[in-house]
């Protein structure tokens, strides 16, 4: 272990207490800043980050800074997401320890107003035979490049870290099992009990019915279309909740994918989801729909200067239909009209044998409807 080569008791203490936040109730980013905090601290770095792995472990889907001003940070600009030095590790999880950063073969040199950085010390964060990120420390202040003491010192911190993101992950796995349990707990209570007793009731009000007069018969009958109604929605609900998927996650997909593209539209997109959704739509349809929807909300963001979009996915009589509104200009108002990407969202339509049309909506923007079947 690395922690038995760290001579310095001082900074061995520190490294168990860092340790020791692991079990405390602390939010896992505040926990991966105090340890590059405390890694930069330790070892007379200048400045620190650490970068958590996506889940295909390809990039960075967080990446934490320490020992640079707020305003430093904005004239950088975008967070890197795994290239040149920093990509080593990700490519080859083994402790990389530099003098000099800008003249290794796959330096990609700084970027615009970043501040100059000579030496570098970088640290997987590797828990058993898994890599959840690095840990990367750069310009050690009076020194000209890190020492076997700060690799040692590094090392155990980034065991910390990598038990804490592991920890993290489990409990969201927990969170996210006891989510399906008891949306599958609810489905079959309102399978076993709700349809069942509203059925009854309809077979109840058919029986009235019959023998009565006209205008009772109508009554009744009217009664029995609303019960109709109301199975067919718990219905949609039972299959949003999960009962019986074999395809979990397209609302779910849906909304993430939404969510993320809030930065370019500059507001959140209002969505809303009618039918078995996850139930319904076939995996040959999945991936023409969200691309459709990345492009038409992203063409909102960047042509229309809405303030305001909304956006309906239904599953109904046999078809998948989407609805995105905005109001924002209309089409003709727009620039770069061969720019919409509308002979992209035709195709994909055309492709399943399905419809695309785009219109002036009521709010004076565009409404945009795109349907496609979801039987073979």
């Amino acid at each position: 272990m690395p922690f038995r080569s760290i001579e310095d008791s001082s900074n061995l203490r520190r490294v168990l207490e860092a340790t020791l936040l692991i079990e405390a109730d602390i939010d896992l980013a505040a926990l991966l800043r105090h340890v590059v905090e405390e890694a930069r601290s330790m070892t007379g770095a200048r400045y620190g980050a650490l970068g958590v792995l996506s889940d295909d472990r390809t990039e960075f889907s967080e990446f934490i800074t320490v020992g640079l001003e707020p305003q430093e940070e904005d004239r950088i600009g975008a967070r890197p997401t795994g290239r040149g030095v920093l990509g080593l590790l990700i490519a080859d999880p083994r402790p990389l320890r530099l003098s000099k950063l800008g003249i290794h073969a796959d330096s990609f040199g700084f970027p615009p107003n970043h501040p100059p950085m000579t030496s570098f010390l970088g640290v997987p964060i590797k828990l058993r035979d898994e890599v959840y990120g690095n840990l990367y420390l750069t310009d050690k202040i009076g020194w000209s490049e890190f020492t076997d003491d700060d690799v040692a010192l590094i090392e155990t911190l980034a065991i910390a870290a990598g038990i804490g993101i592991e920890n993290s992950r489990l409990h969201e796995r927990d969170r996210v099992v006891a989510v399906y349990e008891d949306r599958n707990r609810l489905a079959r209570d309102l399978h076993d009990t709700v349809i069942q007793r509203l059925f009854g009731v309809g077979l109840t009000l058919q029986s009235m019915a019959a023998g009565s007069s006209v205008e009772l018969t109508d009554s009744l009958a009217q009664a029995v279309d609303e019960i109709d109604q109301v199975i067919h929605q718990v219905r949609s609900t039972i299959y949003e909740l999960g009962m019986g998927e074999t395809n979990r996650g397209i609302r779910d997909r849906v909304l993430a994918l939404v969510r993320n593209l809030s930065y370019v539209v500059g507001f959140d997109v209002q969505v809303t989801f009618d039918g078995p959704i996850d139930a319904a739509i076939p995996d040959r349809v999945v991936d023409h729909l969200l691309a459709t929807i990345r492009e038409a909300v992203a063409d909102i963001g960047n042509h229309a200067s809405a303030t305001q979009a909304s956006l309906s996915l239904s599953v109904r009589e046999g078809q998948c239909r989407l609805h995105l509104v905005d109001n924002g200009r209309w089409l003709n108002d727009r620039k770069d009209r061969e720019n919409f990407g509308l002979a992209s969202l035709r195709n994909r339509a055309d492709q399943l044998h399905g419809t695309f049309t785009i219109d002036e909506s009521t709010t004076g923007g565009c409404s945009l409807h795109w349907a496609v079947p979801v039987r073979s």
